[in-house]
């Protein structure tokens, strides 16, 4: 992939995995009744959570803090959840639908990232698992619950194997263009499976 496409999908990516954790977060928040500004810091955690330790284990600059855009797609995704959040009928639905795709954007976003700044692919699917799960855990921590990636429900799992999909995919020119896409509806359509067929991992507390 030359490097305007590389641009291109690394802008696609971090736009909408921002406004797509952003609104899981505000939705987060108003479930848990938080006033506005709650709502604010809560979507800012989790569309930058998982983000900010991946550039500070790569030792760069949070990426928000270079690119105000992103604080503004925070901002955008915060209204759009508080505005419409009556027309939400569905709260957990639509909360579990904006999760997903964060995670999937995010944990390809993060592979991305790790290769291009020359790591081998095992660290990159760290990185990439990291950039994914990590804003929902914060979020989760912020607003008292215990994270998703901690009970049996099945979502790092899903980031870790979506990641090495992508890793793959890349080795193969006829899959140039579409190694990053490919990933990330696999992921989303995966985490929509496993939820919908209550799917989790063994129960290791079994008496």
């Amino acid at each position: 992939m030359d490097a305007h496409a590389l641009d291109t999908a690394y802008q696609v990516l971090f736009v909408s995995g921002t406004v797509a954790f952003s609104i899981s977060g505000a939705l987060t928040a108003m479930e848990k009744r938080f006033d506005p500004f709650g709502v604010l810091i809560i979507a800012f955690s989790t569309a930058v959570g998982g983000g900010t330790i991946r550039d500070i284990l790569i030792g760069k600059t949070a990426f928000w803090l270079q690119d105000t855009l992103y604080l503004y797609l925070i901002l955008l995704g915060t209204i759009i959840s508080l505005f419409f959040r009556k027309k939400l009928d569905y709260l957990r639905n639509t909360l579990m639908f904006f999760d997903t795709m964060g995670l999937g954007l995010f944990t390809i976003l993060g592979a991305q990232i790790g290769l291009a700044n020359g790591l081998s692919d095992i660290s990159s699917l760290v990185l990439a698992t990291i950039t994914g799960t990590f804003g929902g855990v914060l979020r989760d921590v912020l607003v008292n619950d215990v994270p998703v990636i901690f009970r049996r429900e099945i979502y790092a799992t899903i980031s870790i194997v979506g990641a090495a999909l992508f890793l793959f995919l890349r080795k193969f020119e006829y899959f140039e263009y579409s190694a990053p896409l490919i990933p990330v509806f696999f992921i989303i359509l995966i985490r929509f499976w496993v939820v919908h067929y209550k799917i989790a991992l063994p129960n290791i507390y079994k008496k």
